[in-house]
């Protein structure tokens, strides 16, 4: 599911809404979509998040960055992401 959500992150910078307030996304794709790399930041704020994610043959590893996993999995299933116009 995790992965799910990240493969509909644009590749690259784009914004979402968590809590009521902006980030800033940034993914990077890797190994032919078997590596993320992902962070956000909250625009005007202080609040982040960070992460790894790999794919390999037998499981799907998240390595959150320096943060708690709760903290990861909430956020990617609560950020709205915003579609560029």
């Amino acid at each position: 599911m995790l992965l799910t959500i990240l493969m509909n992150v644009e590749e690259g910078y784009s914004e979402g809404v968590y809590n009521e307030r902006k980030y800033g996304l940034t993914k990077t794709t890797f190994n032919k979509g078997r590596s993320i790399k992902f962070y956000a930041e909250e625009l005007g704020g202080i609040d982040f998040v960070s992460l790894n994610y790999y794919v390999t043959k037998t499981k799907e590893l998240l390595k959150p960055c320096e943060m708690p996993e709760r903290k990861v999995i909430h956020f990617l299933n609560n950020v709205k992401l915003i579609k560029p116009e």
